[in-house]
């Protein structure tokens, strides 16, 4: 077995590795209990339940459970969670769910808080200081600590460095547009011009035109988040501490003294001509596409850009899949140069762009419901998963879906514990790997303004009422302005259905404002 000098466990003998890891005694701790534990319904190879998979006989000998792992589409797990635990029919004692259903479930009083049991040696021991400092806040409630670390999503861009850096396409570009671009491009506006450029030329000399950028617009799947955070750019303005949301001005979401909807204001109506903009520079088959097509057609090598969670970077290493390795480059998603103030309803120029601190995304990890019989089993698994050793197997491999966000996977120069090394030994290439660390590090500590998370109760109706309108503002059927006009009368709607009091007592908790 062989530990590098950093203390990153190449995991090669994965029993005896997880044995020394956390300790735990000879005798099985939960011999003939059984645990059900829900999960997005990926399969045994796809994103979030892959981890699960991968890992369960080795949690099952170490601690003698038994781990029913029961599968839920996306549009499905706030429906059947809510569904179990308000009928108390038990079906679940814990779920590998989404944080934005953090405000249902405090709301409901379902959680069981996890600070006890880390401070008791029985358990898998993990550091929460390893986490990065822009996730650290989406394991809590109001100072309560409920989740361990595990899945740390946000939003970075990928793109075809190869292809960027080629001096004939540079000089085509420069000779159409009359400007020479960056690589990574630093602006929205910066990378739609260049996505234009490279759409329908045959740049990978297939034989066939290919395409600017490649996303997911598809209702019913993540497409709300990608537009969150193209928006957030146009949307937070900087000024205030990082993460600290003072007014409308950076609270993206809601205005944090009122609750009214900040869905419909300019710098949204923007972001979404931008994002319809970027969706006719790709495929018209991006409106029924969800992360797994999205991804295949950037993997395929048919288009220059996609920005979105981490997987893509993973994905590219999956040689069996993927015609882009060692070719691409990666980065913190673009900034703006014009802010809207939605305070005092003004633009802001800036010299520099907006780079937005990007945390945006369900950041999956394992609740322990109270209704279950068996919360130390439940907690125990969550901490199986949270290790180092652990955590940076999942993170370098792609299918589990699960991204960067601990100090775990940075290399040494960032603050981290990890070499180059161990990333190469786990199947990547080694410039491919520095620019995907690159990425995340630029995305958590160059980013001058934080995204504040969205997790208040309904957050789910909120994010689906815009996912209908975002849908009918990308294929033409609304212009954008009347999209969000109508989103952001749904979004009252449901705030007067939950409760405007209530809803902005949850904001004003949520997003930490300081009034």
């Amino acid at each position: 077995m062989r530990r590098t000098k950093t203390g990153v466990c190449i995991l090669l003998v994965f029993s005896l590795v997880l044995a020394l890891a956390t300790g735990v005694a000879a005798k099985k701790p939960y011999e003939g209990v059984t645990i059900n534990i829900g999960v997005l319904g990926a399969g045994q190879k796809g994103a979030i339940s892959g981890g699960l998979y991968q890992w369960r006989s080795q949690w099952e000998e170490m601690t003698g459970a038994k781990l029913n792992i029961i599968e839920v589409p996306i549009a499905q797990i706030r429906e059947k969670i809510m569904t179990d635990l308000y009928t108390g029919a038990g079906g679940f004692d814990g779920f590998d769910g989404p944080v934005w259903l953090m405000g249902d479930l405090v709301k409901g009083d379902f959680l069981v808080p996890i600070e006890n049991f880390m401070k008791d040696p029985q358990y898998p021991q993990w550091n929460p200081e390893d986490v990065v400092e822009p996730q650290r806040s989406i394991h809590f409630w109001k100072g309560v600590r409920y989740l361990a670390s595990n899945d740390y999503d946000c939003h970075t861009l990928i793109y075809r460095k190869d292809i960027l850096t080629d001096p004939k396409w540079q000089e085509a570009f420069q000779k159409e547009k009359g400007y020479g671009y960056s690589v990574p491009p630093r602006t929205w506006e910066e990378l739609a011009d260049v996505a234009e450029f490279f759409n329908g030329k045959d740049w990978n000399a297939d034989g066939k035109p290919d395409h600017g950028i490649s996303q997911s617009w598809k209702k019913g799947e993540q497409a709300m988040w990608h537009f969150f955070s193209l928006a957030s750019a146009y949307m937070i303005v900087p000024g205030a501490k990082e993460a600290q949301v003072t007014d409308a001005s950076n609270a993206l979401w809601f205005d944090p003294q009122d609750m009214r909807p900040l869905i419909n204001e300019a710098g949204y109506a923007r972001a979404m001509e931008m994002a319809v903009r970027l969706y006719k520079a790709g495929s018209p088959a991006q409106a029924g596409w969800g992360l797994g097509e999205m991804w295949g057609d950037f993997l395929a090598g048919n288009a220059i850009f996609n920005y979105g969670y981490g997987d893509h970077g993973a994905l590219v290493q999956e040689e069996e899949r993927s015609k882009v390795k060692g070719k691409i480059g990666c980065s913190i998603l673009p900034g703006t140069k014009e802010v809207w103030n939605a305070q005092t309803k003004q633009w802001v120029k800036l010299d520099q762009p907006n780079y937005v601190v990007n945390t945006i995304g369900p950041s999956w990890s394992v609740f322990v419901f109270k209704q279950t019989k068996h919360p130390e089993a439940v907690y125990h698994l969550a901490a199986f998963h949270a290790q180092r050793e652990i955590h940076f197997w999942n993170v370098t491999h792609g299918f589990t879906g699960i991204n960067v966000g601990t100090y775990t996977e940075f290399f040494k120069e960032h603050g981290g514990q990890a070499d180059i090394d161990d990333w190469v030994k786990s199947g990547w290439d080694k410039n491919d790997a520095q620019e995907y660390e690159k990425a995340f590090y630029e995305n958590y500590f160059m980013g001058k303004v934080w995204l504040p998370n969205l997790r208040i109760p309904g957050t789910f109706q909120y994010v689906d009422a815009l996912d209908e309108h975002l849908q009918e503002a990308i294929t033409g059927q609304l212009s954008p302005q009347e999209a969000l006009e109508r989103c952001a009368q749904d979004w009252d709607d449901i705030t007067m259905q939950l409760g405007k009091d209530s809803q902005l007592k949850y904001f004003q908790e949520d997003v930490g404002y300081a009034k």
